[in-house]
């Protein structure tokens, strides 16, 4: 079976599928210009099959050929200077190779020499001459190979990604929460471990952190020892999500309390049972009392007492803890009753007054922000209060709250931003990468990143080709810390590697990639509104309404007069004070806040004045017309790619940046109208509701199967919330539209022009529609036909609902269009999906409504 998955991958990367990612390692122009440079035989200093020094010789082979279309012959002793040779520095020493003036290598770290008459590439461990062949690989396939030596160490030793996979026997089996790119990785033999080790990783866990008990039976155990072997060769450590209350769900025990005698030979026992298994085993990841989870607090424990009972029992094999700061109590939380609530107090609240108190191999994982992987959020002030306790940051690669990989949203722009900022602590310069490190407070062990990555079995791995340039930046990103190249630089040699050296292709993708951040934020949640995402369905369509009076605490406390958390410790949560003196005091006033975060720490009126002189309310709306505005462009600069990005991959890439465009007039429209209906203040420049080249599904004329259907939320659909949808799901719709009202209402003529129709794609069947138009003389001419089917072909979170998930938009180009002509929608329910329909705009070109 391998080996026809083998066969499998190999046929699947030469169409160009996304398979090998950054890996693909094609011929470069100038390949015979570098042949002087890298001999034909490869010295590796370690015949083991699972060593990564073996896997390092076999990927520079693999490498090599491909890049240049040279053969390399692999021998496994010697260090004849003509050659290729890798391995560890201890293993080239032992050879009567001098490593005279070799830089200082740490744990992973490597160096590579290259010269006209070979190449050495030595790692200070196995990892490490791996890690340093995927380097030297990188800089040939890019072009950029020349003479000379330099060492390489990693600037955090956690450099670990999470899947939230789920293992548990049943209907979630094989899924992966929050994942948008296919099934778990894990049930299916592919090389993601290979992707992982070739930007420095070191370790994963490999499942939900919603975890349950049967992660750790025995047939699970034997389960994860099997994924380990697949990645020891790759020198990536394999880790586990624990449910805390294992114990009395997996024994005879009725009790998980840490501080147990019996508990705490049961983890023992069971940690144990896991080395036997996986030597290697990298450790736990435990979320524990957070949204519902059990942990030690269940029995008036401190979560330092629960995190060690895993770190003392990991301690004798040289594991390691990941404790999530991701808790906080949603039973608790009421907006309603106390000003004061404040879920991003939760994470210093609960840790106030453990600091030192941990093992020293605990490392406390901290989501980037306060909140939950939001589109701007300031730098977790938990950070500042660790100083003796090793801490890591999360950040989230698959696109939670940011798009899910439907919506392009290059996330290194972001990461920078957060990585740099200086927390001031004691008056100190202490940007967060010097926490991170270990370096700003001398911890006894420093920490590092930890990525949420969620691939599956879809090819693209992330389910779109662009947004592998956010995994492979976090590697980068990871390894380098504060010294970790730009994001322009980052994005320009992950293009190289992924898709071509043309000059053109770089810097419409660098274009795009650094352009998006900026845009989604502006057409989804800005000021510190975090993503006004449905917070209580999918986290993805704009439902601003669900982010207040929910028991999660992604509150904004919109009413009709004002809006925004006040945050401050004079009148509001608190929050803003517990960050270091100077940062507190400059937010905690309105005249030192940063506009971009005024409504994540004020509570202010929509007319208040902005530093950039604008009021709340019409920078709301100008950033998510700009927003909006902007995405309609990135379609168009991808088709300037056509012919030089191979058709796959370009019809892949086209097709999300076109939803993407018609997705964020949904979200616009949302946001704007939501607001404008809350407040009462009009848009000062006229847009807002005002929809000049719309026809309204629900003023057509019903002459078949549809009816008038109430959206909900209203803002979700055009016309104040109205759409039409099938009477049956059994039966056909049809609407009709005279185009007379609407030529007088645009003020437009006779002539060519964009047709658009706005609808709804419910995950509940695949309905189709068909767009007509007939002239004067009854003559009829299909404009266009399409299929409810994006649930297949994006990824993101399906919805059964008819709302902002499901709003999608199709257009139609150079469409004749006359003042005498009829209009006709023609739409086929199919299974519980009732063929909805928004509206239907007539454009001229270059014009969105």
């Amino acid at each position: 079976m391998r080996a026809a998955l083998l066969l499998l991958l190999i046929s699947l990367a030469a169409a160009e599928n996304g398979i090998d990612a950054w890996l693909r390692y094609a011929p470069i122009p100038e390949a015979n210009s570098f042949k002087d440079f890298v001999p034909s035989t490869i010295v590796v200093l370690n015949d083991s099959q699972i060593s990564p020094v073996y896997t390092a010789g076999q990927e520079l082979q693999q490498g090599i050929n491909s890049i240049l279309g040279q053969r390399c012959q692999v021998a496994y002793e010697g260090s004849d200077d003509s050659s290729i040779i890798v391995g560890t520095v201890e293993a080239y020493a032992s050879t009567g190779g001098s490593i005279d003036g070799l830089q200082e290598l740490i744990a992973d770290g490597y160096y590579i020499s290259t010269s006209a008459g070979g190449v050495l590439i030595l790692g200070e461990n196995e990892r490490g001459a791996l890690y340093g062949a995927f380097a030297f690989l990188e800089t040939l396939a890019t072009g950029n190979l020349s003479a000379g030596s330099y060492a390489s160490n990693p600037d955090a030793p956690v450099r670990w990604v999470n899947q939230w996979d789920n293992m548990r026997d049943g209907g979630t089996h094989g899924s992966v929460e929050r994942g948008y790119g296919g099934k778990s990785i894990f049930f299916w033999d592919g090389q993601y471990a290979r992707l992982l080790a070739s930007i420095g990783i070191n370790g994963i866990v490999i499942n939900n952190v919603n975890a349950n008990e049967t992660t750790i039976n025995d047939t699970n155990i034997e389960g994860v020892a099997r994924v380990a072997d697949a990645f020891r060769p790759y020198g990536i450590q394999i880790g586990l999500s624990l449910y805390f209350s294992s114990p009395a769900n997996l024994s005879h025990l009725d009790t998980f309390d840490p501080l147990n005698e019996e508990v705490i030979a049961w983890w023992n026992n069971k940690t144990t049972q896991i080395y036997s298994h996986i030597p290697d085993f990298a450790g736990y990841l435990v979320k524990a009392n957070s949204e519902g989870q059990p942990g030690p607090l269940t029995y008036n424990r401190t979560l330092a007492e629960g995190a060690n009972l895993f770190a003392r029992a990991l301690q004798p094999h040289g594991g390691t803890v990941m404790f999530r700061a991701f808790v906080y109590d949603s039973k608790t939380l009421n907006q309603t009753t106390n000003w004061k609530a404040d879920r991003a107090n939760a994470a210093v609240e609960f840790f106030d007054g453990l600091d030192g108190k941990f093992e020293d191999n605990v490392v406390i994982q901290i989501k980037y922000g306060p909140i939950d992987f939001q589109v701007r959020e300031p730098v977790s002030p938990l950070f500042t209060h660790l100083e003796n306790t090793a801490t890591s940051i999360e950040l989230q690669i698959t696109q939670e709250y940011l798009g899910q990989q439907a919506h392009l949203v290059y996330l290194p722009p972001m990461w920078r931003e957060l990585l740099d900022f200086d927390l001031r602590v004691d008056s100190q310069p202490t940007p967060l990468t010097s926490i991170l490190n270990g370096s700003r407070f001398g911890t006894k062990r420093a920490g590092g990143y930890a990525g949420v990555v969620n691939v599956g079995t879809n090819t693209t791995w992330l389910g779109s080709h662009l947004a592998m340039s956010n995994l492979y930046a976090f590697g980068k990103t990871a390894w380098y810390g504060a010294s970790a190249p730009s994001p322009s630089e980052i994005i320009d040699t992950w293009t190289r590697l992924t898709f071509s050296h043309d000059p053109t292709v770089i810097s419409t993708i660098n274009a795009l990639s650094l352009a998006s951040w900026p845009t989604y934020e502006n057409y989804t949640g800005n000021l510190g509104l975090q993503t006004l995402t449905d917070i209580l369905l999918g986290h993805y369509g704009p439902n601003p309404a669900s982010q207040d009076g929910n028991p999660w605490g992604q509150w904004t406390r919109a009413d009709g007069n004002s809006i925004g958390m006040d945050r401050t410790v004079s009148n509001g949560t608190g929050f803003a004070g517990q960050y270091p003196t100077e940062v507190a005091e400059m937010y905690e006033r309105i005249e030192t806040t940063p506009d971009e975060l005024m409504l994540w720490f004020h509570h202010v009126g929509y007319t208040q004045k902005l530093h950039s002189g604008k009021t709340v309310l019409q920078h709301i709306y100008d950033a998510h017309y700009e927003g909006a505005a902007m995405a309609q462009t990135f379609p168009v600069q991808w088709e300037g790619l056509k012919g030089l990005v191979d058709e796959e991959r370009y019809e892949h890439v086209l097709y999300r940046l076109r939803y993407q465009a018609g997705h964020s007039l949904v979200w616009r429209d949302s946001i704007c109208n939501f607001y404008f209906n809350k407040s009462g203040i009009a848009d000062e420049l006229g847009r807002v509701g005002n929809y000049r080249y719309r026809i309204e599904a629900e003023e057509m004329e019903l002459v078949e199967g549809y009816k008038v259907y109430q959206v909900k939320p209203f803002e979700a659909g055009s016309g104040g919330g109205w759409a039409i949808a099938t009477i049956a799901n059994n039966t056909r719709g049809v609407a009709e539209a005279s185009l007379d009202d609407f030529f007088e209402k645009s003020g437009l003529s006779d002539g060519t022009y964009d047709v658009a129709v706005n609808y709804y794609d419910q995950a509940l069947g695949n309905s189709t529609w068909e767009l007509w138009l007939m002239d004067g003389n009854g003559e009829e001419a299909l404009v266009g036909e399409w299929k409810g089917d994006l649930e297949y072909n994006l990824g993101r979170a399906p919805s059964p609902y008819i709302d902002g998930q499901t709003a999608a938009r199709v257009t139609f180009n150079g469409v004749q269009v006359g003042r005498d002509m009829k209009l006709r929608i023609v739409g086929v329910p199919d299974g519980l999906e009732s063929a909805a329909v928004d509206y239907v705009s007539i454009l001229p070109e270059g014009v969105v409504d």
